[in-house]
């Protein structure tokens, strides 16, 4: 497809450029972010872009190609990431990715995330899930400590989709996520109550089981 290696090409003319953009100046920086957008919604707009600049200059830089979470892009993402060229220093990557910083969280060393006046911690969110016979999706409740301060802000549940999707992935959060209701949580916690950080381990304990044969 023509857009694709339209795509491709730009980033290749420019990729010295891209990769040490946080270097240049606000002004360079907004043009050019404005262009990679640009070509990227060319191939399909309803795709999303990503730069990861690494803590090390040594490491390579990352872009990010994502669907939003919208399965009906899921093959777009997939075929412009196939076609990527082969460059020194780069990496392309299809979906977001699940977090690495696990082991933070359940120290509680975690950085908050940051969203206009909301504030939280995933090392501080809980979950109660809600399983279905016969279905692979769940329910579920997340608990915030502050939900009755926050409850009424209509950003607050985008930002806990954030969270949860930098816990799962871009494409495991879709495949296994079905509703999510926030909800308070208690000052007695009950022990029922799953630490947010360990979803991904619990979705695989009981895709395990689901799979077995008798």
């Amino acid at each position: 497809m023509k857009t694709i290696k339209l795509f491709w090409e730009w980033i290749q003319y420019n990729e010295s450029t891209l990769r040490n953009l946080r270097n240049e100046k606000p002004k360079v920086q907004k043009m050019f972010l404005f262009w990679l957008d640009k070509h990227l919604h060319y191939y399909c707009t309803d795709l999303e872009c990503i730069l990861m600049f690494p803590a090390n200059d040594s490491e390579p830089i990352q872009l990010v190609i994502s669907a939003g979470g919208n399965p009906e892009f899921f093959e777009q993402v997939v075929t412009l990431v196939d076609a990527a060229p082969k460059l020194k220093n780069w990496q392309f990557t299809a979906f977001i990715q699940p977090t690495q910083s696990i082991d933070e969280m359940e120290a509680g060393l975690d950085k908050p995330y940051v969203f206009k006046d909301i504030t939280l911690k995933a090392s501080e969110l809980k979950f109660m899930p809600f399983e279905y016979e016969d279905e692979r999706k769940i329910d579920m409740i997340v608990y915030l400590k502050n939900f009755t301060v926050l409850c009424h802000n209509q950003n607050l549940l985008h930002v806990v989709y954030i969270i949860m999707q930098d816990i799962l992935g871009e494409k495991s959060f879709y495949e296994n996520i079905n509703f999510v209701e926030l909800a308070q949580l208690p000052e007695q916690d009950a022990t029922e109550f799953i630490y947010l950080y360990d979803l991904q381990f619990y979705l695989d304990t009981i895709n395990t089981d689901k799979n077995k044969t008798f």
